[in-house]
């Protein structure tokens, strides 16, 4: 199984201008490389590319002092691009070309497979990377014994912050799904509550719109700036943390929240949504895209597959529709929260009757037995209202005890 670990880096000055050294002319490769696609009849391969990178050495002296595997991932990053332009074109969309990359939009490079070693010297954790040196790393948590490290990626974010991703295979076998699922649940994913399950709880959005808040004021102060003057260069300094900032927090929801339900349930049902379809609506899309549901079913997914757990997704249509108790469909309008069926009467909550279609379709699609009770005789009494903050004790006795206790009641 292969995982990404993601970890601080904090090279000295010099350090760090070696490493932008050797980003921008990396950088400068990946123009050189567009160029001799763009003016080529046929598209070469990428190993013909690579294997003119000797010859390039002789005339660019810059490509001498970057390590072969580092220029060999350049050449590799234009064709990745090209094939997901061209992925996109045979999805219906309308793409262009690539264009060459300003020193701004071009932040990164990667050691594949040779140049690069952790090592521990005097009591602290360094990466040492061929022809750039020793980098102090916050190893913030372990590496896994039996893991082996395949490629190392360095990075500067916006804020001037250096990263490195590395990208590890741990060795061992996907863990085994059972055949016969006994924990399962469905999600429906929304606005006002983010997530609410089959369970009876109920997920509050998190409250971002003070970070929102400041990072708007911030990108105002930004606008009256003269660009390229010193006190731009630093509000945009600011603007850039800010943005971090949010994006740090709203990624510990997720990742808390994906990994309270990948290690608690046997199955997992959600809607197969096309996320970034549903952002380019006319209407709310702020808070479409801040709500993150594409990232956020990605983090379920690959997490159920590392837990053993089945990752199932469902066709959304009518979901919010039909009757989990009888199935008869039934209109509403989107200010219509609560659902109340004019066939059986089941009244629940509109988020909590999708829920509960959405693990009916999900235990079709993987063959499991339906139990015969409803939704009606299983469904918790009131649902258990969880706010953001609460998703931090994923998986705590509390969470628990207040499922439990909802039911007795």
């Amino acid at each position: 199984m292969q995982y990404n670990y993601k970890y601080r880096l904090d090279p000295p000055e010099a350090v760090a201008e070696t490493l932008l050294y050797h980003v921008d002319t990396c950088r400068q490769l990946y123009n050189h490389v567009l160029y001799l696609l763009n003016e080529a009849d046929d598209i070469p391969t990428r190993y013909k590319i690579q294997g003119q990178l000797p010859a390039l050495k002789e005339w660019w002296d810059d490509l001498g002092d970057v390590h072969s595997k580092v220029l060999q991932m350049v050449v590799k990053r234009v064709y990745d691009n090209l094939s997901m332009l061209k992925a996109q074109k045979e999805n219906g969309r309308a793409v262009g070309m690539l264009k060459w990359k300003s020193p701004r939009e071009y932040q990164s490079l990667t050691y594949n497979q040779s140049g690069f070693k952790l090592k521990n010297t005097s009591g602290r954790s360094v990466l040492w990377l061929s022809k750039i040196g020793e980098i102090p790393i916050h190893l913030h948590r372990d590496i896994p014994e039996n893991a082996t490290i395949k490629q190392v990626t360095v990075k500067r974010e916006p804020t001037g912050e250096w990263y490195a991703t590395f990208g590890i295979d741990v060795g061992e076998s996907t863990p085994e799904k059972p055949e016969t699922p006994e924990k399962v649940v469905g999600i429906d994913v929304g606005i006002l509550k983010y997530a609410h399950d089959t369970d009876g709880y109920a997920i509050e959005s998190p409250n971002f719109s003070n970070e929102r808040e400041r990072l708007e004021r911030g990108q105002r102060d930004l606008s009256q700036k003269e660009h390229g003057s010193a006190n731009w260069e630093k509000q945009r300094q600011i603007v850039a943390e800010r943005h971090a900032d949010l994006k740090r927090k709203r990624r510990d929801f997720l990742h808390k929240l994906s990994n309270y339900y990948a290690t608690e349930y046997d199955l997992v049902a959600v809607e197969d949504l096309d996320a970034k379809g549903l952002v380019e609506l006319p209407g709310n899309s702020r808070n479409r895209a801040g709500a993150a549901w594409g990232t956020f079913l990605r983090m379920l997914e690959y997490k159920c597959e590392r837990e053993g757990t089945h990752f199932v997704s469902v066709d959304p249509k009518d979901t919010t529709k039909e009757c989990a108790s009888c199935g008869v469909k039934t209109d509403k309008p989107v200010w219509v929260r609560e659902h109340s069926c004019p066939a059986c009467g089941f009244e629940a909550d509109r988020d909590a009757n999708a829920a509960w279609n959405v693990l009916s379709r999900g235990l079709e699609d993987v063959g499991v037995v339906h139990s015969e009770s409803t939704p009606v005789e299983t469904a918790l009494p009131v649902d258990t209202v969880v706010s953001a903050k609460r998703v931090m004790e994923t998986g705590s006795p509390t969470l628990k005890e207040r499922t439990a206790s909802a039911v007795s009641e």
